[in-house]
């Protein structure tokens, strides 16, 4: 736990700044991004490639909100992510992120070291009960990835309340990447993890889409979620997952 620390530490320092540099270690990023650190009257160029090197083809403003992240290099697979040494990390080239305006009209690369989590109003807008249902659903994903013991698996006898109904987590033995990714094997990265939306919310259920790349292949995972009354407080839980073909429970 101490080596994940340290080596999360130094991420967040070398790489992005803190929202950035989580959301491309696991994969679940914000939904929007806000340009930060650019003078007022100035601009933040967007790049026809990762590096300075490249073409200016426009600019974001300095206080541009909504930006949408596509990908960003070097692309540091989760896996290998934790087999580096501390020192082969600090190694890692500054990281450049493809991103595109909220109208959709600019879109370049820039530097990571000028984005952070959009946190304007637009996005304090969601329905808190689907904050909380996204925040479930990204933290399911993120303890699995990086669970280095049983007890730590969100899938564990001791964890699974945390995150299914009660009805539902006695069911779960022996599950756990297949719920989460179609497959045992997963190679590849989740890429958005978000409210459905067209019905975020219906009669109380909760929808949460899950994007992912396995192997080369583009999938998607819907999770429902609902208070689950049988419990003290009535906590949102998820109480179905939806792949291709096929649910569970």
């Amino acid at each position: 736990m101490l080596i994940l620390t340290k080596r999360l530490t130094i991420t967040l320092c070398l790489l992005l700044a803190p929202a950035a540099a989580l959301s491309q270690m696991d994969g679940h990023g914000p939904d929007a991004w806000q340009v930060t650190g650019v003078a007022s009257n100035d601009t933040l160029n967007a790049r026809s490639g990762p590096g300075t090197e490249h073409l200016v083809i426009g600019t974001f403003a300095h206080d541009a909100t909504g930006l949408q992240m596509t990908t960003c290099i070097p692309f540091l697979p989760r896996q290998i992510y934790y087999e580096l040494t501390e020192s082969q990390l600090a190694a890692l080239p500054p990281r450049w992120c493809l991103m595109q305006s909220r109208d959709r009209r600019t879109t370049g690369w820039v530097s990571a070291h000028y984005l952070r989590e959009d946190t304007t109003g637009a996005q304090a807008e969601m329905d808190p009960a689907i904050a909380e249902a996204q925040a479930l659903v990204r933290d399911l994903y993120s303890r699995f990835e990086t669970a280095n013991s049983v007890a730590a698996n969100p899938f564990s006898p001791g964890a699974r309340q945390n995150y299914f109904f009660a009805s539902v987590a006695p069911q779960l033995s022996g599950r756990g990447a297949d719920l989460l990714y179609d497959a045992q094997d997963f190679q590849g990265e989740v890429t958005r993890i978000a409210p459905d939306p067209d019905q975020p919310m219906l009669r109380g259920m909760i929808t949460i889409n899950v994007d992912f790349t396995n192997w080369g292949r583009t999938k998607r995972a819907v999770f429902r979620l609902r208070p689950d009354t049988a419990r003290p407080g009535a906590p949102i839980r998820i109480f179905r997952i939806e792949h291709e073909g096929w649910e569970f429970p």
